[in-house]
């Protein structure tokens, strides 16, 4: 359909990539991936004729229409929400009047036989064909239907644009791209600022959209769950695979690998090359093959290995301070705004070490009960933190809140006290702030950038309860890997709100979801509660359109569903121990493999020279045994929890 050929782009003398080629199809579902600053953005930016190419073309058909979803944009419309989306059909009204005006050139004319009334016929078809697909006179519903599955109450319609956020204005953006149904979809970022049933809809609808699909995205789940195709830019380079990103990720390592085989095993013939033609140059005898060898060389391609980019923070929390056993109590809490009620008496107990995930569309209070319980909002009803309660706040807007004219080291250099003051160096550098990159200003660095120096700010005070809204957003994979296995390891409680799957899968053992002014609790994780969630709506339309009155069926039904609430408690339950067993498993693993190497080392050492056999080795053995030992009870402890668990079932 779309064509790209041999395109190149440069900036300031460095080449972004360089004749790169490839061939988007009709129903292509293509995940477009790469580390920042490979041109990702640019590429998108070229395909839609934003950007001109350095060198080489890309080919559109006539006829083929392609909507660009960016990042940001700033919106600024006079219209209401539902004028503004339909001013995604000015292309229809254009068509609509296409179509008028050729059904009045061909009443006018008589050569019904010609060639030039044969290809009229054809164009005008090509219209109806194009409107039909655009929805016809339904235009209005779908823009409405569109916008609900967005995130839009249907009492948003009439709502200006400009009481919306720029998030939620970039829906409505979105929205429009989707009214058109252009023949490509060009999407960068596009749940950077929707909700997980938002994502979860736009999942569904990409699903089936009839047109071919290239997106950016850093939600790994969205990718896996569209995209079958993944292209990677790399070293100016591009690597086409037919793979959704999950298995993409799998096979480039492969690949990488088998460069990395293919490079030292060139580069051991390249030093046998060169040692032949050293000893053997001044030999008459030999000059023949000395010249061939010389030529080999010359005619050699070098194999360059593909780095894969692995800059990434590096961190872990602070061991949390020792505090009560609750850590934090609700009691009747309600927030509103004139006569706009958000939240409205809630009640919560959360013990220590507890780890929540707050879910639910933007606008139904999540932020605002984080802002509640870190005391920078007012409200009603009694909030009580426990014993010796240190609390992390890591608000939404984080970034917005940091000094935009002080440099990155006086960010935290002003606020450290004590021994932190000597690491803000080091705590600075795990955040890929390096160099002359601790003096730039902050007004200067990208929203990725601002939100580790966020982070960073917040390991200088040892916390105990962690609130954290939207702490992914502009992170990239691998970092937003590493904060999540920091937050794993983390030994306090966390609240935590996001709307990134991949990332709460796992990390959470609680769900609350927010339905203003209420919240409703979920035991387990993220995908537990998904799945739960559409269980809970299958069973809602059973039980309406059985519409059973009776009595005596009630009973059963409430019963199952007091089973069924106990039995995903227990899963949950279950999956966590399986984690653990499978992590202690695997130490316990490695450190027998490390201590039969020593006993080997210990049982023959004269045949390890290299090894020093002394009270040292020894005591690092003993430690070893030790360490094992531990792992071994703590395997048989999570055996027996296992065990309890699973009786549970019978009872």
């Amino acid at each position: 359909m779309i064509s790209v050929q041999n395109l190149s782009m440069h900036f300031t003398g460095d080449d972004l990539f360089t004749d790169i080629t490839f061939l988007i199809r009709e129903k292509d579902r293509i995940g477009l991936v790469g580390h920042n600053g490979a041109g990702k953005t640019t590429l998108l930016k070229l395909i839609c004729g934003l950007e001109q190419p350095s060198k080489g073309d890309v080919i559109v058909p006539e006829g083929v229409t392609i909507g660009y979803l960016p990042q940001e944009k700033n919106v600024n419309s006079p219209n209401t929400v539902l004028d503004e989306a339909m001013t995604a059909f000015d292309e229809y009204h254009q068509l609509e009047w296409e179509v008028e005006q050729l059904q009045k050139a061909m009443m006018e004319r008589t050569d019904y036989e010609s060639r030039e009334y044969q290809r009229l016929i054809e164009h005008l078809n090509l219209l109806n064909d194009r409107l039909n697909m655009m929805g016809g006179n339904a235009i209005e519903g779908e823009a409405e239907r569109i916008l609900v599955g967005l995130g839009f109450e249907h009492d948003d319609m009439q709502r200006p644009m400009r009481e919306f956020s720029n998030g939620w204005q970039m829906r409505v953006e979105l929205a429009k791209i989707l009214l058109r149904k252009p023949n490509l979809l060009l999407l960068d970022e596009p749940t950077n600022h929707l909700d997980i049933e938002s994502i979860q809809w736009l999942e569904g609808f990409l699903k089936s959209y009839y047109g071919a699909i290239l997106m950016v995205s850093h939600d790994r789940a969205f990718l896996d769950n569209i995209t079958i195709r993944t292209i990677e830019i790399s070293n100016g380079k591009i690597y086409d695979y037919k793979a959704s990103y999950s298995d993409y990720v799998a096979l480039r390592e492969e690949r990488v690998d088998m460069q990395r085989n293919a490079y030292n095993n060139q580069q051991r013939e390249i030093k046998e090359i060169e040692a032949f033609i050293e000893r053997f140059r001044y030999k008459a005898t030999k000059a023949k093959q000395v010249q061939s060898r010389v030529k080999l060389l010359e005619k050699m391609d070098e194999i360059v290995v593909d780095d894969i980019d692995k800059t990434a923070i590096h961190f872990k929390f602070p061991p949390a301070p020792h505090s009560g056993k609750v850590t934090l109590e609700l009691n009747h809490v309600g927030k509103a705004y004139d006569d706009k009620v958000i939240l409205k008496d809630v009640n919560l107990l959360i013990p220590r070490g507890e780890k929540i995930a707050f879910v639910g569309r933007n606008g139904e209070g999540k932020s605002t009960l984080s802002k509640i319980i870190c005391g920078v909002l007012d409200h009603e009803g009694e909030v009580k933190l426990g014993h010796e309660v240190k609390i992390g706040y890591y608000a939404q807007n984080q970034q917005d809140m940091l000094d935009m004219n002080k440099t990155v080291f006086e960010t935290l250099d002003d606020v450290a006290v004590g021994d932190m003051r000597l690491k803000v160096k080091a705590l600075l550098g795990a955040f890929l702030f390096r160099g002359d990159d601790i003096d730039k200003k902050v007004k200067v660095l990208s929203g990725g950038e601002k939100a580790r120096l966020s982070l960073a700010k917040m390991l200088l005070f040892p916390t105990n309860l962690l609130v954290l809204d939207e702490p992914t957003n502009h992170l990239d994979m691998l970092s937003k890997d590493i904060l999540k296995n920091a937050l794993i390891q983390y030994d306090g409680t966390l609240i935590i709100v996001s709307h990134d799957r991949d990332f709460l899968q796992g990390l959470t053992n609680k769900v609350y979801e927010f339905k203003k002014p209420n919240i409703k609790e979920y035991i387990g994780d993220i995908y537990d509660f998904l799945e739960q969630k559409n269980l809970n709506h299958l069973k809602e339309l059973e039980i309406a359109a059985k519409q059973q009155p009776q009595k005596v069926a009630a009973e059963p039904v409430s019963q199952n569903k007091i089973n069924y609430e106990r039995k995903k408690q227990i899963d949950a339950k279950l999956r966590k121990i399986d984690k653990e067993i499978q992590r202690l498993e695997e130490a316990i693993g490695k450190m027998e493999q490390e201590l039969a190497s020593l006993d080997e080392v210990m049982s023959h050492p004269d045949q390890h020279p290299e090894v020093k056999v002394d009270n040292d080795l020894f005591w690092s053995y003993g430690k070893k045994k030790e360490a094992l030992q531990n792992l071994m009870d703590e395997w048989g402890e999570r055996q027996m929890e296992r065990e309890e668990v699973l009786a549970e079932y019978d009872q």
